[in-house]
């Protein structure tokens, strides 16, 4: 079992405390493919399937090769537990992934030594890696994690920051509309169950115009953005030309 007391806190504002002790209590159960939340580990798959899509198009790679994404360093910053960067290693990645939760992080390593996954994972915030990276990333993911920091323009400039000349960043969040309330909030945490009651909060939630905004000041222009959506009677996962809701969004420096 992991000893919490020896997991050193970070300093975070009290937004971000709060996030990151709600997310400490679910390390382990986002990983179970027959758990309560089984329906999310569908929802990763998706979306890891869309970015390695948009990976070999951005990067010409070859997605027959065995490793097709070798050679890639990928950051993902608010890695959880490891579940994205488990599926990109496996294909070839140089991945480091970072996270607010040091029970994540212990999580995460634990995992990747499990499978004989080389994955690197650091227990910091994006701000705190900016300041001491000197190497920048091919490419740089952000996924369900801007919803849940009280500094959304900051986090949006540090994941620029990070990023290579001639590299992808991918955020996924969800967009704030009447329809993401009904869905994302009362359908998915207070009908169905899918989340714990309390996982968002609407206010937080933000559109791909203002994150394509932030990323405009920064010399990066988005190049495309897909949603991703939820059947309830198939119980699938699939991506989607609807970025109401669930979305991700792709960009670049190159013209």
């Amino acid at each position: 079992m992991l000893d919490k007391s020896q997991l050193k806190p970070l300093q975070t504002s009290a937004k971000t405390a709060t996030e990151i002790a709600k997310f400490d209590q679910l390390a382990e159960e986002w990983r179970k493919d027959d758990g309560r939340f089984k329906h999310i580990s569908e929802f990763n798959r998706c979306r890891v399937n869309a970015i390695v899509a948009q990976l070999a198009q951005h990067f010409a790679l070859d997605l027959e090769l065995p490793v097709p994404l070798s050679g890639l360093r990928i950051l993902d910053i608010g890695c959880g537990a490891g579940l994205v960067c488990e599926g990109l290693a496996r294909l070839g990645a140089d991945v480091t992934g970072i996270d607010g939760s040091a029970v994540n992080i212990e999580v995460a390593r634990r995992n990747a030594t499990s499978q004989s996954l080389s994955i690197r994972y650091q227990h910091c915030l994006a701000e705190q890696l900016a300041t001491e990276e000197v190497e920048r990333f091919d490419v740089v993911l952000n996924t369900e994690v801007i919803e849940h920091v009280d500094n959304q323009q900051l986090l949006t400039q540090t994941c620029a920051a990070l990023l290579d000349d001639d590299g992808l960043l991918v955020m996924a969040t969800i967009n704030r509309t009447i329809k993401s309330f009904i869905i994302a909030i009362l359908g998915a945490e207070y009908i169905m169950r899918m989340l714990p009651i309390g996982t968002h909060d609407w206010r937080w939630f933000i559109s791909p115009g203002q994150i394509t905004d932030w990323l405009r000041q920064q010399g990066i222009k988005s190049q495309r953005a897909i949603g991703v959506k939820y059947n309830p009677l198939t119980k699938t996962w699939r991506t989607s030309k609807d970025i109401s809701v669930n979305y991700m969004l792709f960009a670049s420096r190159r013209p």
